[in-house]
């Protein structure tokens, strides 16, 4: 799995490539957690190139989202699935509590704060 991360405008967006499963899972969760650690509080995870979602990929993007959940001004959004990725997340139901968005210009946009 590749991990691509980079900040812009107070948004940190990653960009991940591969199969998110429980090999490729606690690299990922690491690094997510160490950039919330950190003080990000505005993420974008661009999906544009996961191609394959396991049940230990899922639950990296429920901590997350807990965590960001508690945390002021925290948020994540998805952006940018394949319908068969979408498809986990809508089946598993994390579509309910974890924003998806079609493109990652929606996305950045569902995270911009109402002063910007």
């Amino acid at each position: 799995m590749e991990i691509i991360e980079n900040t812009e405008n107070d948004i940190t967006a990653f960009k991940i490539a591969g199969r998110l499963d429980s090999k490729t899972s606690d690299a990922f969760d690491r690094r997510l957690s160490e950039t919330m650690e950190n003080g990000a509080r505005r993420i974008l995870v661009d999906c544009s190139e996961l191609a394959y979602i396991s049940s230990a990929g899922l639950r990296v993007f429920i901590k997350a989202a807990k965590y960001l959940q508690r945390a002021e001004e925290g948020a994540i959004v998805l952006c940018a699935m394949e319908d068969y990725v979408r498809e986990v997340f809508e089946i598993a139901g994390f579509d309910s509590f974890i924003p998806i968005a079609r493109t990652c210009e929606e996305g950045r946009e569902r995270l911009k704060r109402p002063e910007e």
